[in-house]
């Protein structure tokens, strides 16, 4: 009998061995690749942001072809007073490119809007450029992004749809560029152009949550962003300023499915059940990356990553909170589009990463010095120093340099504690306005009147919700906003 059980315990004790072996090899291989893929993210850095050149489009057409220039709508949806909004509106109507071959249409959906006093100063001052501002939204969904952009996105002139958030700042020659590479040659050919984010050196950021996130932008976040665009297995775009043609975003419905062409819903008019274009889009809060994926898998084009980067204008006063709260807030919205990604972050980050390799080092019986662990983050924020030097396209002054390296570190010891945080939720504020994501990347706006209710009575009504024994109507608390209601 005692033969029996010790024999039992040894063959207990022999398969736990044997998943630890397989699980240190997983962890050994999957360092490799990962290593492969920040290198990757490295060199394609160095040799994409390293020249800039100048667009044949910047000059002035022929005089017997000025169509030879494409046309191109600019939108840049507005909402309140943000930092450097001026000079970043500024930016789009200083563009090199043929004045009467483009236009900048700025949206707000209020007429009391803050943002409506700088526009008018820039019309004023450039009235040369085709500007004007387009006041009211039509409400085609819980996003008020899209909401926002709907009466510019019908009154455009142009096929080509530039659409910008209202923090970036682009170069006079962003606007040449990103058209030729758009009308490139190629197969498939390309139906979106789009701009890695970045927050310039020289930005006056004061606090530690504007520069942990100007940290994440110029190194994790870029580094990763531009490797997945250059493996093109799958569309990777976040947004802040992309360039697409309205006749493609026409025929998507956001299915993500391939499907044959389609009658593009009517401009103007009555909605019908299964909405196209950018009304589709209305009900994600991440409308950007589900549009970009539509015209990936639904109609089988490509993206371009272009070599001019968004530069990204922060809160120089961004308080720390803030920064773990847009942390939480995006990763909760990657959680309910692409789950598997998202629960395997975590062993994309440095500190986690490097804990899993060392575990995996000691458990093949490699020694592992105390030492080797701090040459791991030695080397990983190497990598990430030069991509930031790379997008700024010049060295980083010797003064900045403690400041960034403290910022890097302080983001990768929070980087599991906020995944953590984000997880294990599923609600997210986005401009003040609670949400609650749904599985399919869908949202719900959180009716006030269950905001007032204690947390655990949210929850457990969540819970509920999810069993299917309440409905998530107004009254139950999750708003489902109507599908279209124009002006």
């Amino acid at each position: 009998m005692g033969d029996v059980e010790v024999g039992s315990d040894g063959t207990g004790a022999g398969i736990g061995a044997g998943i630890a072996t397989v699980l240190a090899w997983v962890g050994i291989i999957w360092y490799m690749i990962l290593w492969g893929i920040l290198l990757l993210g490295l060199r394609s850095v160095q040799k994409r942001y390293c020249i800039r050149p100048r667009s044949p489009l910047s000059s002035p057409p022929p005089p017997d072809d000025p169509l030879s220039v494409p046309g191109v709508s600019i939108l840049r949806p507005l909402k309140g007073l943000d930092p450097n909004l001026y000079e970043n509106l500024e930016s789009t109507l200083l563009q090199e490119y043929p004045l009467e071959r483009f236009e900048v249409l700025f949206c707000v959906a209020d007429a009391e809007d803050q943002a409506l006093g700088v526009v008018n100063e820039l019309l004023a001052k450039y009235p040369r450029v085709d500007a004007r501002a387009i006041i009211g939204e039509r409400v085609v969904g819980v996003n008020p992004k899209v909401n926002n952009l709907m009466e510019a996105y019908d009154r455009a002139k142009h096929d080509i749809l530039w659409v910008l958030d209202s923090n970036i700042w682009s170069a006079p020659g962003t606007l040449a560029r990103s058209v030729d590479a758009l009308t490139q040659d190629s197969t498939p050919r390309i139906g979106l152009v789009h701009h890695v984010p970045f927050v310039p050196p020289a930005a006056p950021l004061t606090t530690w949550g504007a520069r942990v996130e100007a940290a994440f932008l110029n190194t994790t976040h870029a580094k990763m962003y531009v490797a997945l665009n250059e493996l093109a297995i799958d569309s990777c775009v976040m947004g802040k300023s992309n360039m697409y043609r309205r006749s493609d975003v026409a025929c998507v419905d956001g299915t993500l499915k391939h499907h044959p062409p389609i009658t593009p819903a009517p401009r103007f008019g009555p909605p019908n059940e299964n909405q196209t274009g950018l009304a589709a889009f209305g009900k994600f809060l991440a409308e950007d990356n589900f549009l970009a994926s539509a015209l990936w898998h639904e109609l089988d084009v490509r993206h371009s990553l272009s070599c001019d980067v968004a530069l990204n204008t922060l809160p120089p006063n961004m308080p720390l909170s803030a920064y773990i709260a847009r942390r939480v807030r995006w990763i909760r919205v990657r959680k309910a589009m692409v789950l598997a990604a998202t629960l395997l972050e975590p062993l994309t980050e440095s500190v986690t990463a490097g804990i899993f390799t060392m575990w995996s080092l000691k458990q093949l019986g490699v020694p592992v010095p105390s030492f080797l662990f701090c040459l791991h983050i030695l080397a990983w924020i190497t990598v990430d120093f030069y991509v930031y030097a790379a997008l700024a396209m010049h060295h980083i002054p010797s003064e900045q340099f403690n400041t960034f390296c403290a910022a890097w570190l302080l983001r990768e010891l929070l980087a599991f504690p906020i995944w953590l945080r984000a997880v294990v939720g599923s609600e997210v504020e986005w401009r003040g306005t609670k949400y609650q994501m749904r599985k399919n990347g869908e949202v719900d706006r959180v009716d006030p009147d269950l905001l007032a209710k204690p947390r655990w009575k949210r929850s457990l009504w969540r819970f509920w919700t999810a069993l299917g024994f309440v409905s998530s109507s107004p009254k139950g608390g999750y708003t489902a906003l109507p599908t279209v209601e124009h002006q």
